[in-house]
Formats: structure tokens, sequence, C-alpha cells
């Protein structure tokens, strides 16, 4: 069992936990994932690594809650515990050798943006950070970004907060004024890093993308993770989750990750619906 040790609202749909599980903090790196089961008869579901804290035995993690587990995980208090936190599992960033890079985040992916962004500047790399979000009331760690980074610009759709416009429009603008980078790393909805990537090729910088495709076992045994890089079938959790964003077949990634949306959000509502029902 592991224990929540912190429990945070970064908005309506995204929370931030503390999880005490002292030998994955050990050996936890930015890039890499865990998977969790809520309780015992619990599906498996993979979370991006937030943050660690090797002292005190921590692991950070940030969720959006879209389906029924993440509804359950969101329903678990301070003190609480939670069954099964296996990792760190897949590849951790390469961030060795880089001078200047971007990072370009959106949505909830910020999260997984953020601790790579971190390292890269502890590093003594020059991070510019492009973040986006629909809103102002959706935006998460502005300060952490702004710490770690060297340049920030926050980008939200309806210019509520930031800049108006999309991420791509900062990194076309950026790139254009003469920033030479030696990689992007983005991260966020599928169609927000496929038009990153596709920006990226036209001016020949290297991109490489965090994949979170369905996951089950994490060992690269049920296939589930499967996607098309470079001609080739590539699985997230072993061969991943970072690749050669302008390798990545998206279409056939977007294709595959809607096909348990309608699913996702039944179990979401009826796990609602049994809360409400216990609270009464």
């Amino acid at each position: 069992m592991y224990k929540i040790t912190r429990k945070k609202v970064l908005n309506d749909n995204v929370t931030l936990m503390d999880i005490y599980a002292p030998m994955v903090a050990k050996k936890a790196e930015p890039g890499q994932f865990i998977i969790l089961r809520v309780d015992e008869n619990g599906e498996r579901i993979p979370l991006t690594i937030a943050d660690y804290d090797r002292e005190n035995g921590t692991v950070t993690i940030i969720f959006q809650i879209v389906g029924s587990t993440t509804q359950k995980l969101n329903m678990k208090n301070e003190g609480e515990f939670i069954c099964d936190f296996a990792g760190p599992l897949g590849n951790p960033t390469n961030t060795k050798g880089k001078k200047k890079v971007a990072i370009v985040g959106g949505g909830v992916g910020c999260a997984i943006a953020y601790p790579v962004a971190k390292k890269f500047y502890e590093n003594g790399c020059e991070v510019h950070s492009i973040v986006g979000f629909r809103n102002k009331d959706i935006v998460i760690l502005e300060d952490e970004f702004k710490k770690s980074s060297t340049k920030f610009v926050l980008m939200t759709d309806d210019g509520s907060a930031g800049k108006k416009g999309l991420v791509t429009d900062a990194l076309r603008e950026l790139i254009e004024n003469g920033e030479d980078y030696d990689e992007v790393i983005t991260i966020g909805p599928l169609m927000m890093m496929k038009f990153v990537c596709k920006l990226t090729k036209e001016y020949n910088v290297k991109t490489i993308v965090s994949m979170n495709p369905i996951m089950i076992d994490g060992t690269g045994m049920c296939g589930g993770c499967r996607l098309t890089v470079g001609g080739e079938t590539k699985f997230a959790c072993v061969d991943g989750p970072e690749f050669d964003g302008h390798l990545i077949d998206f279409d056939e990634v977007i294709a595959r990750s809607s096909m348990y949306r309608d699913f996702e959000r039944k179990k979401h509502d009826e796990t609602c619906n049994l809360f409400k029902m216990e609270v009464k």
C-alpha cells in the first residue's frame, strides 16, 4: 500500500498528489512513468512522474479526471492509501549535451513537460518553455515553469492569460527571430504535438515527443501501446515513451486513442453517480 502524503487541486479537472514510494523516488528520472492501481479490483493506468523527492521518498503525479479510475483516485485524500504504484518505467529523457532547448507543453501535458524543463535547466541548459491552455482557469504550474526556464511564454486560446494564440504561433515566432534550438521537446494533446512536429520539420529542428497511448502492463507484453515510428512498430512502454516526433504516424495514434472514449465517459459517469449515492 502506498500513502498519499499530499493532495492539491490544480483546477476543476486536474489534481496533484505526492505518493510515498521511496524505492520509486530513489530511481525516478524526468520522462519516466509509473503504473498504479487504486484498489485490488482496479485497472492499471500509467501516469507520468511529474516530480520526485528522493530525500522524503515521495513521487509526484498529476492527473486529469477523465475516466472511472482517475475519478476514484481523485476521491482519495491525504493520509489514505492506493494499492499499487509500480515504477519507474520507460526510458528517461536524454538531457545531456544540449545547450538550448524549447519545451512545448499543452494542457495537462505540462505536468510531464515541467520535470523535463527543470532537469535541463539544472544541467545549465538554456530552456525556453512554451505552454498552452484553453483559458486562464485551467493554467497549471506557471510559477514552477518560470523558475526552471530562461524564457517562459504562456499562450491561451482566448487570450485570458499570457498571449492569445497557439503554442505553434509562439514557437514559430521564436525560431523566425533567430532562436537556434538543439532540440524541441513537445508534450501534450496528440493534435498539438502533430502540428508542433509539422512546424519543426519545416525548419529541420530535431523534435522529441512523449507518447502516452493505451497501455496495460507496461512491460511490452500486451502490445496495447504499440505505435508506428519510421514505418516500424514500437511499444511506448519499453521503447519510449519518448520518440523522434518526425517519425511518428500521428494519424494512426490519434485514431487508436479515441477507440475507448465513449466507454471511458460511461464508466466515469457511473463512478460519479455511485459516489453521489454513497454520500447521500
